[in-house]
């Protein structure tokens, strides 16, 4: 759970998340929606790929990325029993 609230606390790599909550995209398509290198955002994909909190399946020479929600709802299952 370290590595998850880890990825979280970076501002891009919470907006790469709401951006795949639209729609399953590439490393080049997140890429251009930032003005840092893609050397960096590939770090941002890592980062969350080991956090589970992406998955990414390759496709021809393309590799596709979308959110993985079944980590995310553990969190919130987790945050609910702390209120308890």
């Amino acid at each position: 759970m370290n590595a998850v609230f880890k990825a979280l606390n970076d501002p891009t790599r919470r907006k790469i998340l709401e951006m795949l909550r639209e729609k399953d995209m590439t490393a080049g398509e997140i890429a251009d929606a930032f003005n840092i290198s893609k050397p960096s955002i590939s770090h941002h994909l890592d980062l969350l790929r080991q956090a589970d909190l992406v998955v990414s399946v390759k496709e021809g020479q393309f590799i596709n990325y979308s959110i993985n929600t079944t980590v995310m709802d553990e969190i919130i299952q987790w945050i609910i029993q702390l209120k308890k």
